[in-house]
């Protein structure tokens, strides 16, 4: 049976089977840090029965509540390939949004790179919609163009008109995102 439980300081040392994925965004170790210090109720791994990390989400609560733009944020969210279509990704995500809702959100956000259609499919099945689009938001490696993002949102019921969800009509910049 798998055990979705707090993240923990240990963990950090065992889930290079998670992060070696080349989607996956992987952070030095004081950030991963920092979100454990500042939004632990926000970083969930899921574990096997015989202790091996099988997934994990990571976020924060940020935004301003007088904009009515108080909300969660996905950070990073990954599965190991081995324990991929089991819903771990889509129960990872309730969590956090449930978090969201108990903080007061008005949605749940997060980016994924454009060509990562896999996950852009995975979260419009789950009720995210592109907000907008993110020109050049992940830097590339081996001399790559860097690649545009999706700003993709779901709206909590705090927002009771959907108006974080309303598209923008037109792509931004990375130095344009509050």
């Amino acid at each position: 049976m798998t055990t979705l439980r707090p993240f923990t300081c240990d963990d950090l040392f065992k889930f290079n089977n998670i992060n070696l994925d080349p989607l996956t965004e992987t952070y030095g170790i004081p950030f991963y840090l920092q979100y454990l210090a500042h939004w632990p109720e926000y970083f969930i791994v899921a574990e096997a029965p015989g202790g091996e990390l099988m997934g994990y989400i990571m976020g924060k609560a940020e935004g301003s509540v007088a904009r009515e733009e108080w909300h969660g944020h996905v950070t990073a969210l990954s599965v190991a390939p081995e324990f991929r279509r089991l819903g771990l990704a889509a129960k990872l995500m309730e969590m956090l949004e449930e978090i969201s809702e108990r903080k007061g959100g008005f949605f749940v956000d997060l980016f994924v790179r454009v060509s990562n259609q896999v996950a852009v499919n995975m979260y419009k099945r789950l009720g995210y919609s592109v907000y907008r689009t993110v020109i050049e938001y992940y830097s590339a490696s081996n001399g790559e163009p860097d690649e545009d993002a999706y700003d993709m949102r779901k709206a909590l019921s705090r927002d009771t008109e959907k108006k974080s969800i309303v598209p923008l009509p037109h792509p931004v910049r990375p130095e344009d995102i509050e």
